[in-house]
């Protein structure tokens, strides 16, 4: 019985791992349309810096070959899900138009509960072994994550001052179940991932090693990152209070 292919293609080993991009034309074709979209919509030079760097990242977690390492090992997938999360997801979100009109909180914690929702999903055994069998699992893993990571972040950087203890409730939320997780993974008995109970060895790695490093990769950035993200929302508030009003 032949088993299918990881959309990444079989696990790589060490002394291939430098020739394994990933070319697929018609990711790369969504991505520079996405990229150029974003770029004519912005409004200033800093948010087309902003955008160009969130979608080369976006671009680097896709298709290096981080790619084919996510199939070999556990901790490769969770990284690619952090870069795209935690570094192209907020720099995409920094230059996004920003809405002349208030949004309501209902968009905020939206996407907040859709994150929340995905990131848990998608790191539970049965939903993540199955995108090793199914290239449109695969992408609806990466898009939900991703998608649903940019909007929150759109709410958590663009907000106003009056909203801040609202943003500081979904980031406290969303630092404190990434952080659950991570902790779960990490300190978890046995492995959890039936895809790389026999992949990691030719990487020095037993499978529990592996998911337990692939945790704490979940575990130790979102929390810092959040962090600063609620400092920052503070000092804003900060900011605006110490303005004096027009009398």
């Amino acid at each position: 019985m032949n088993l299918p292919v990881p959309y990444c293609g079989t696990p790589p080993a060490p002394g291939e791992l430098l020739t394994r991009f990933n070319l697929d034309p018609i990711l790369i074709a969504a991505l520079l349309a996405l990229a150029f979209l974003h770029l004519y919509v912005s409004e200033t030079r800093r948010a087309r810096l902003l955008a160009s760097a969130g979608w080369c990242i976006a671009a680097a977690a896709l298709i290096s070959p981080l790619c084919a390492l996510s199939v070999a090992l556990f901790s490769a997938r969770i990284g690619q899900h952090m870069v795209l999360v935690l570094l192209a997801a907020p720099l995409i979100a920094s230059a996004w138009p920003i809405s002349r009109q208030g949004r309501s909180s209902l968009t905020l914690y939206g996407s907040a509960v859709a994150f929340l929702i995905f990131l848990w999903a998608w790191h539970m055994p049965v939903p993540y072994d199955a995108t090793f069998t199914s290239t449109w699992i695969y992408w609806s893993m990466h898009i939900s994550l991703f998608g649903s990571a940019t909007i929150l972040w759109r709410e958590l950087l663009h907000h106003r001052a009056d909203q801040t203890a609202q943003v500081l409730v979904a980031g406290l939320a969303t630092s404190v179940h990434m952080g659950l997780l991570g902790a779960v993974l990490a300190f978890a008995s046995h492995p959890l991932f039936f895809p790389h109970l026999t992949t990691t060895a030719p990487w020095g790695l037993t499978a529990l090693q592996d998911q337990q490093f692939g945790g704490t990769l979940m575990w130790v950035p979102g929390i810092a990152l959040f962090l600063y993200v609620a400092l920052r929302s503070m000092w804003r508030l900060w900011r605006a209070l110490e303005t004096p009003r027009p009398v």
